[in-house]
């Protein structure tokens, strides 16, 4: 096993032991409850997914963060000291592989409440929208993280203005400059995201991308 499995591995194992995985665990379990109390009706199968996975960023989010936020500092230190690059490496992944779960979970959730069966174009495009929701939910969450923002008040305040953000840009049309979570949902209640969805990856991309990027640089100076 190389090192950075065996840390992502590790971190995953704290982080459940710590149980703050139930957190985001109950939040994503309320929220599946509300919007799939009645089934969703055949030919609504797309835009029920996009909205799934436009709500879940910030559940995610929240995930991400926890997870980066268990270790504790002197320990971190340490593994930076052993690992250098690969502990960063290694605390997000493993923060993505528990996105991944909870992504899952919503995903299976989605399809046991479709009163059709969904073609595969219509699954797999699901199935991509809550990667992307994952990958955003993971930058948004690190960059919120404590190594970058100490304060736990300001670490909640800067998420849920960090989402918040997404859906007002996005709802005004500057998708390429955020991530485009509103687009998501107009584009497929419209019937038009399978057709636009090499676009709409683009511009998914793009912005988590960038956090990563800003994440990585200013864990070099706030170990």
């Amino acid at each position: 096993m190389t090192p950075l499995i065996a840390l992502a591995r590790f971190r995953l194992a704290g982080y459940v032991a710590s149980h703050r995985a139930l957190q985001p665990l109950i939040a994503l379990l309320a929220l599946l409850a509300i919007l799939y109390a009645g089934a969703i009706p055949a030919g609504q199968e797309i835009g029920a997914t996009a909205d799934s996975a436009a709500m879940l960023v910030p559940v995610l989010a929240w995930a991400a963060r926890g997870l980066l936020d268990t270790e504790p500092d002197e320990q971190r230190s340490v593994a930076i000291s052993a690992l250098g690059p690969k502990e960063l490496a290694g605390g997000l992944l493993a923060a993505f592989a528990s996105l991944l779960v909870l992504a899952a979970i919503a995903e299976a959730a989605l399809l046991l409440r479709l009163a059709a069966s969904p073609t595969l174009t219509v699954l797999l495009a699901g199935v991509w929208l809550h990667l992307l929701s994952a990958t955003a939910g993971l930058a948004l969450g690190a960059l919120t993280s404590r190594p970058i923002l100490p304060s736990p008040a300001v670490s909640t305040i800067a998420l849920i203005l960090g989402y918040l953000s997404m859906l007002v840009l996005s709802m005004a049309g500057a998708h390429w400059l955020t991530v485009p979570v509103m687009g998501w949902m107009r584009d497929a209640h419209h019937g038009v995201l399978l057709s636009g969805l090499p676009l709409i990856t683009e511009q998914s991309l793009l912005w988590p991308a960038i956090g990563l990027a800003a994440y990585t640089w200013l864990r070099r100076t706030r170990p």
